[in-house]
């Protein structure tokens, strides 16, 4: 694989030296709990391009786990910092108020799904959203009951972590965790049986969610139901949109309320600026942040607006949430992506990949499925004689596609799913040297497995 490339450069090894010394400083001072999937320091990045600190660029499939989807420093995202910053930095919008939270907050009631009154408040971390959105709809219902589902991720505080499925890395040996919290079962299409048409499939998995309120938990003690609309740590599963809507449905007949959490999948990622919209749903509440702001750390919960007025001055909030900075970072990232229909590039990038891919499925029969909404895609790998989740593989493979200068993760609850996150301004080009890297990658890891 020492083919020319136009965009990768790999000649300094990965780790280079310089990446090797703060490997070893990071060990010493970093607790390696702190996860990390590739051991490259960053230098510079800018778009799809990533360069660390010993010379070598790498294009970027990874975009910090989604949230780059308007690129690495977009000039304008870089600019409005820059001028926030020579005004104000932080005042606390608990003590003095700014104008930034207030304009994002509009027109984040302009572009979510729903043609209701909305509000919103702002938080730092998808986390923060999540555990916010709960309050939220805990106070406006007066019921304690919180509904996720099998291998849906909703992030690694305690609560958190209650309604997250996948229990390593996450949740091992951190109990107990939060009471009145559920998981129902989520549809995994690939696994349908072969007897069952998608429809009926369909059907089937809301029976299940069905039987689970007269098993689990009774409705009326449910005050929401949270959903991914295509979950992302889980593998990037896609339901069957008559699953969503009969969830959406039994919701709105027990007086449930419907949290979207579009963390992950939000911003133009699946091809819509929010994939609730690919569902024909309309939620309740929609948690957001990753992609929101081009890496700046904030978070949003927007809901209707007798919801989100639930909560007394004071109930919900925190010192740094919806700092200025964030804010007008998110109004930038939001005018680019209208200006630039970033929503139609996911689109086009998620063909490519997709083809790309299902063209290798003949000549790699561990390709079990390619899947994916938009450029919200994932190629999962099975054996193809025992059916048994191919581990090993996609960690061999994500670890062989940085070594040749490609950033790529795994997903999945047994980790045998690459998924694709890339920015979605990437190149063409870009994309392309990308997936021929990681075919070759691909080609050289099949033989060794």
């Amino acid at each position: 694989m020492s083919k020319q490339r136009k965009f990768v450069n790999v000649a300094a090894g990965v780790p280079g030296p310089k990446g090797a010394a703060l490997i070893e400083k990071r060990k010493q001072y970093v607790p390696k709990g702190v996860g990390n999937n590739t051991p490259v320091f960053v230098e510079t990045a800018s778009g799809a391009l990533v360069t660390d600190v010993d010379g070598n660029t790498f294009i970027d499939l990874a975009g910090a786990i989604g949230t780059l989807n308007a690129g690495h420093c977009p000039q304008e995202v870089v600019d409005a910092v820059k001028e926030q910053l020579d005004k104000y930095i932080h005042p606390c919008f608990h003590v003095g108020m700014y104008e930034p939270y207030v304009a994002l907050a509009e027109k984040l009631a302009a572009i979510t799904p729903g043609s209701f009154e909305k509000k919103t408040m702002f938080a730092n971390s998808g986390a923060e959203a999540v555990e916010n959105a709960v309050k939220i709809a805990r106070k406006y219902t007066g019921r304690p009951g919180i509904v996720s589902f099998s291998r849906g991720f909703h992030g690694r505080t305690l609560l958190g972590m209650s309604l997250t499925s996948k229990v390593k890395p996450y949740k091992f040996e951190m109990g107990p965790f939060a009471p009145a919290t559920y998981k129902a079962q989520f549809p995994y299409p690939l696994h349908k049986p072969a007897s069952m048409t998608e429809d009926e499939y369909a059907q089937f998995c809301l029976r299940q969610f069905e039987d689970f309120l007269l098993t689990e938990v009774a409705p009326e003690e449910v005050a929401a139901v949270i959903m991914e609309p295509v979950q992302g740590e889980g593998g990037f599963i896609v339901p069957p949109v008559a699953f969503v809507q009969g969830v959406f449905q039994i919701c709105k007949k027990h007086n449930i309320l419907f949290i979207s959490d579009e963390i992950q999948t939000g911003f133009g990622r699946t091809g819509a600026m929010f994939a609730s919209t690919h569902f024909g749903i309309e939620p309740d509440l929609i948690t957001m942040s990753k992609s929101l702001a081009a890496g700046l750390p904030i978070s949003a919960v927007t809901g209707r607006a007798e919801i989100m007025d639930a909560p007394n001055p004071g109930e919900i909030g925190g010192t740094y949430g919806g700092s200025p900075l964030g804010c007008v970072a998110a109004l930038a990232v939001i005018e680019k992506m209208e200006r630039e229909n970033l929503p139609g590039r996911a689109n086009e990038i998620g063909k490519a990949i997709k083809a790309h891919f299902q063209a290798l499925q003949a000549e790699f029969p561990v390709i079990a499925e390619v899947r994916g909404l938009g450029a919200m895609c994932a190629v999962e790998f099975v054996d193809p004689q025992t059916k048994q989740p191919a581990k090993e593989l996609v960690a061999a493979l994500t670890k062989g596609c940085y070594e040749f200068g490609v950033i790529v993760l795994s997903a999945g609850v047994h980790s045998n799913v690459l998924r694709f996150l890339s920015p979605l301004v990437i190149t063409d080009e870009q994309l392309q040297e990308a997936l021929d890297i990681m075919t070759d990658v691909l080609k050289s890891q099949y033989v060794t497995h």
